[in-house]
Order: structure tokens, then sequence, then C-alpha cells
């Protein structure tokens, strides 16, 4: 892939685990919600770097077959799923020969 890295790989990997360590060192597990707010934020981290894997994948995938993805990126902020499933079948169609 070219978008990956050693460096970028290690700089997101390095923030991800900063963010886990705030969130795990912020959240008060003493109170009834704790739960609650601890899966919360837990989802969001997760969700938020699923959501940056995905688009950098799609950066890799566009570039490569030489299409513009940052007209996709305004649809996959606000519908990730729809967005990404159109987008593979947008670079699946077969390119015409004229």
């Amino acid at each position: 892939m070219f978008v990956w890295s050693k460096h970028l790989v290690a700089t997101l990997l390095g923030l991800f685990v900063l963010m886990l360590g705030v969130f795990l060192f912020n959240a008060a597990p003493d109170s009834t919600s704790g739960l609650k707010i601890h899966t919360t934020r837990w989802m969001a981290l997760n969700y938020v770097g699923l959501i940056a894997w995905v688009f950098v994948w799609m950066i890799d995938q566009a570039r490569m077959r030489g299409k513009n993805v940052w007209i996709w990126l305004v649809p996959f902020v606000l519908a990730p799923l729809p967005t990404l499933m159109l987008f593979v079948l947008f670079l699946q169609r077969r390119i015409q020969s004229s």
C-alpha cells in the first residue's frame, strides 16, 4: 500500500495508546454509571480509529486506480458504511474504452 508507512503506523498506534491511557485514567469506575461512560468512550475511540483506518484504505485504493477520493470525504463522515459500499462499487465498475 502506498499510504502506509512505518512512521504513520507508529504515530497512529502511539495516538491510540495515548488516548486509551487518558480514557482509562479519567474513567470513574466507582460510580453507578461508570461502566456506561467507560463503555461509551471505548466504543467511540474504537469507532474513530476504524473510520480513520478505512478512510486511509480508501485513499490508497483511489490512488492506485488514479481516482479522486476527496469527493467521498463528506459522505463518508456522514454515513461511513453506505459510502464505503458505494466507493467499492465505483472502483469495481469497468472502464469504458473509446
